[in-house]
This record gives structure tokens, sequence and C-alpha cells, in this order.
């Protein structure tokens, strides 16, 4: 279970970065590379602990439908970082649909975690 709670918070890490990406694409900005850097890095970590947990038994199955759900926001990432390195505006649609994905993710994720501890 814990490796749940590591997970989620390296996730937590990089929806705060992301939140500060997405200022400046909103804004009509470039993000800082050391930022987008950080917050795929963040987000590659936690999936493989996802992945782990979901191979070593013992969690809940709804974790493989999280790591299923973050695995197409990553993919979302990985579309909206073409644009970063090709220095092309992000389409803002498609920054608030990968946002929207890989929040629902990591919510899906505290459920799990908040329900496994008895806490709902």
């Amino acid at each position: 279970m814990t490796i749940l709670y590591w997970a989620l918070g390296l996730f937590v890490a990089g929806a705060l970065g992301g939140l500060v990406m997405a200022t400046h694409i909103f804004r009509g900005e470039k993000p800082p590379v050391l930022l987008a850097v950080g917050h795929g890095v963040l987000g590659a970590a936690g999936l493989v602990l996802l992945l782990v947990a979901s191979l070593s038994g013992g969690t809940p199955g709804v974790v493989k439908i999280v790591l299923g759900i973050l695995v197409l926001a990553a993919l979302g990432g990985f579309f909206l970082a073409s644009f970063h390195v090709r220095d092309k505006q992000h389409p803002r649609a498609v920054v608030l649909v990968h946002a929207l994905v890989a929040a629902s993710g990591v919510c899906v994720l505290l459920w799990t975690i908040i329900q496994q501890q008895g806490l709902a």
C-alpha cells in the first residue's frame, strides 16, 4: 500500500508543475523546459510505481484502471511535448483534456487509498 502513497505523491507534485505550465500556456507563453521535463519525469515515475503495484498483487483491481487512465493522460502529455519541441503554441483544448484525464485518474487513486484505509 505504501507504494500507492508514493505514486500519489509523485502525481500531485507533477500536477503542481502542470498547473504552472498551464498558466503559461493560457497566457500564450511557452512553459520553461525544465518545468516540462520535471512534470514528465514525475508523471512517468508515478506510472512506474503504479505498474509495480498492480503487478505485485495485493492491490485492488481498480489500480489497473487508474493505470490505464493515467497512461492515456501520458499519451496526451507526449503529444503536448511535441509542440514544446517544435516551438509551437500548445493547443489549449488538449491541455485541458490532458489535465482533466490526469486529475480524474489521480482522484480515483486517492479514493482507492482512502477506501483501503477504511476512511470512507
